[in-house]
């Protein structure tokens, strides 16, 4: 297997730097561990730091763990999905960090592993559940959920335009017999789509895809959830740092953090009280993108868009 490149490492652990370098027994959070590469790179850099490293996957856990052992007790981890970071870090008895850290969208240990039903390109069930051990498969939505409400997840997670006369290919073919492969689902998706539309754009079952991974995982759900857990347990001085691949993930990145870092005091007041005040500051307006040469590099940057947020105010 390709060695796993960690998108934005670098740029990830300078804007996390400021509060680790500023603390005696500095904690930070990576939401979502993965293969622990940002982890890693972060305990490397500094030695007195202290990571805890959530992940919802466990075939990721497992291999991040082995991965990170070398750091003996400085890394924690949790099997856990992100919008539980206030319970874990209760399970470890710590009730501020100095950053948290979240990398969000499929990972690329998941789109590489074939068998696990989140890539269109490889024969495979219909899982793409992040955590193997529970909840709804990508199956069981498109074999049992009734059409108008597969219609409105392909619409709102997918931004698919032929929302509507996919899902009545689906009704039909699943009358027939379950739906229960990715190439099965892929092929009567590229099949529902206008020729002249399938020609642009890449594959035409990508929006379909992201939609049910969207829908099985609830994504967008545990990421509305896990922010205002991170800025709650974030120190003055310390940074929530997030990386989104697709618009509806980073819209509600953009959301929260305008909201925090919004002054609440009313408009016809002269002067601003303290009461009223942002407690937070974005770090840089907008979002970075990637450099070229990382682009360049590893191919899955080309869309990520980060954004970071600093506690100014207790």
């Amino acid at each position: 297997m390709m060695q796993h490149i960690s998108v934005m490492r670098d740029r990830c652990v300078d804007l996390l730097s400021p509060s680790i370098i500023a603390s005696e027994n500095p904690v930070v959070v990576d939401g979502t561990l993965g293969l622990g590469g940002h982890t890693e790179a972060l305990l490397q850099k500094f030695s007195h730091l202290t990571v805890i490293g959530i992940d919802r996957d466990t075939q990721a856990l497992e291999k991040a763990r082995t991965r990170l052992a070398p750091f003996g007790e400085r890394f924690k981890s949790a099997h856990s999905v992100f919008d539980q970071i206030s319970n874990v870090l209760e399970s470890f008895g710590i009730s501020e960090v100095n950053g948290v850290l979240f990398d969000l969208g499929v990972s690329s240990m998941q789109l590489d592993e074939g068998d696990r039903g989140f890539s269109y390109s490889h024969d495979a069930p219909l899982d793409m559940r992040m955590d193997q051990s529970r909840g709804i498969t990508a199956a069981e939505i498109v074999n049992t959920y009734q059409p108008g409400e597969i219609v409105r997840i392909l619409r709102v997670y997918g931004e698919e335009k032929f929302a509507t006369r996919i899902v009545e290919n689906i009704v039909k073919a699943r009358a027939i017999a379950p739906l229960n492969s990715t190439i099965e689902l892929a092929t009567l998706v590229k099949e529902s789509i206008p020729a002249a539309t399938r020609r642009t754009g890449g594959n035409p079952a990508k929006r379909t895809f992201q939609a049910l991974r969207i829908a099985v995982n609830d994504e967008l759900g545990a990421i509305e959830r896990a922010i205002p857990q991170a800025l709650e347990r974030i120190v003055i001085g310390g940074r929530v740092v997030v990386m989104s691949f697709q618009s509806l993930e980073d819209r509600i990145i953009k959301e929260q953090f305008a909201e925090a870092s919004t002054s609440k005091s009313p408009r016809a007041l002269p002067v601003e009280l303290p009461e009223y005040a942002a407690k937070f500051k974005l770090v840089f307006n907008s979002s970075e993108k990637p450099t070229d040469e990382e682009v360049a590099e590893n191919s899955r940057a080309a869309s990520v868009r980060l954004r970071a947020i600093e506690r100014v105010a207790a």
